[in-house]
């Protein structure tokens, strides 16, 4: 898994039978526990922003207007995209987790974490990097040799060499939000491409899609960094909050999530397909957009756990659901 069949990995345990005022002691982690290290790292959890709407990309590439969907085909199909979606954002977070350690070690929020703590080595965070990234090209592979379609393969690198260098962004610009967001919005067109490559010539609902993730993912994003305001000036890191402050960092979110909600709209109106599922969708996004404002507001980043992951996780499974209905009924 990831690569983690590797040798066994250094882990710093605090602690000992001595008692708590004990040093660190050094012990051999199995493979095994290294892999929970690294699937605890990354949050494996969070990849339900982004997975819905590769689906949803899917589902509208293979259900194209007058066209009947072959079932054997996309079967096979979504399993492949939900394997390199996997894939994908394991490489993104372990490059991450590998580019930022140090950050990560200067900062009170992050330094527990596996690598810049010391509980897993580089060499065992770039196996498993490795081994992600070939999973990933494999995949591509796969869509090439059992349905023909070579653009998945011919692609493949370019897609994992942006996503890898999202941490290398926060060092020189404040845009780098955006950058994420981007790297998420590769989701539903990536998985277009993969199951009709044509889709994204003739649905413009795809693009106005993915505009709307970009902008929806770079606002969220923005929030997220506020926990990290005064770390990131002391660090010399660009982000939003650290540049803009607080208030500044909020209306550039509110900004972003008013133009996200605009492009799902537009989306919803260009595509005949989506209908009243859809639109109730959109309706009960904008109301979840707005409850994370007021709970960023109300309660600034104590509650970051209900405004970050609960609110955006719903609106990422909500929308690929309903738009997965609306796409099969229209």
């Amino acid at each position: 898994m990831w690569g983690c069949q590797s040798e066994p990995t250094l882990i710093a345990m605090v602690g000992s039978s001595s008692g708590p005022s004990s040093q660190p002691v050094v012990a051999w982690a199995s493979p095994l526990a290294a892999c929970r290290l690294i699937a605890a790292d990354i949050k494996i959890a969070h990849s339900v922003f982004a997975l819905p709407f590769a689906v949803l990309g899917a589902f509208m590439a293979a259900a194209r207007t007058g066209e009947a969907i072959d079932w054997s085909r996309l079967s096979g199909q979504l399993a492949l995209v939900v394997a390199a979606m996997f894939f994908a954002r394991t490489a993104a977070m372990l490059a991450n987790r590998l580019l930022d350690r140090e950050i990560d070690r200067g900062n009170p929020r992050t330094a527990g974490r596996a690598l810049a703590s010391g509980r897993l080595s580089i060499k065992a965070v770039g196996t498993a990097l490795g081994g992600a990234a070939a999973g990933f090209m494999a995949v591509c592979l796969a869509f090439g040799v059992l349905f023909g379609n070579w653009w998945p393969a011919a692609l493949g690198l370019l897609v994992l060499g942006w996503l890898v260098l999202y941490p290398l962004c926060k060092r020189f610009t404040a845009l780098s939000h955006l950058y994420l967001g981007s790297s998420l919005a590769i989701s539903p067109l990536a998985a277009a491409v993969a199951v009709q490559p044509a889709a994204v010539g003739d649905q413009p609902a795809l693009w106005l899609l993915a505009a709307m993730v970009l902008c929806w993912v770079a606002g969220f994003d923005i929030i997220y960094a506020l926990q990290d305001i005064d770390v990131d000036r002391r660090q010399g890191l660009y982000s939003l909050p650290s540049r803009l402050g607080v208030a500044g960092a909020l209306w550039a979110s509110r900004g972003l999530h008013a133009a996200a909600w605009l492009f799902l709209a537009a989306a919803a109106w260009l595509d005949e397909r989506f209908g009243v599922i859809f639109l109730v969708g959109a309706a009960i996004v904008g109301v979840l957009l707005v409850s994370e404002h007021v709970t960023v507001k109300r309660w600034g980043t104590s509650r970051i756990a209900l405004a970050f992951f609960t609110l955006n996780g719903l609106i990422s499974c909500l929308l690929g659901a309903l738009g997965v209905a609306d796409v099969l009924i229209g």
